[in-house]
């Protein structure tokens, strides 16, 4: 059992992180306000799960300006895809795994 569970991923344990890099995948790009939304989190949580993704190289960041307004737009990198579906592949493979 215990080299099926080695490749889940820890960081993905966290269903906010989840869900972010869910979206991510299925989307090229998201922007703050549409995770928090989506996923019905506050600023800081939301803030928080970004920044550790962002720590492991697994979403880009990218700010810009709507006249005024700061606009900030999320996106999964090479980095990221590989290592979700890696976690998604262990998941799959524990799940049929026969007892």
């Amino acid at each position: 059992m215990k080299g099926i569970i080695e490749n889940i991923n820890k960081l993905f344990e966290s269903k906010v992180r989840l869900g972010i890099m869910s979206i991510l995948i299925v989307n090229e790009k998201a922007d703050f306000n549409s995770l928090k939304q989506h996923l019905d989190v506050t600023d800081g949580n939301l803030a928080s799960h970004i920044s550790a993704l962002e720590k492991a190289k697994y979403i880009k960041v990218h700010k810009s300006f709507i006249g005024k307004k700061p606009n900030t737009v999320y996106s999964a990198t090479t980095q990221g895809r590989r290592a979700f579906n890696e976690h998604l592949d262990a998941l799959e493979q524990l799940i049929n795994r026969s007892v």
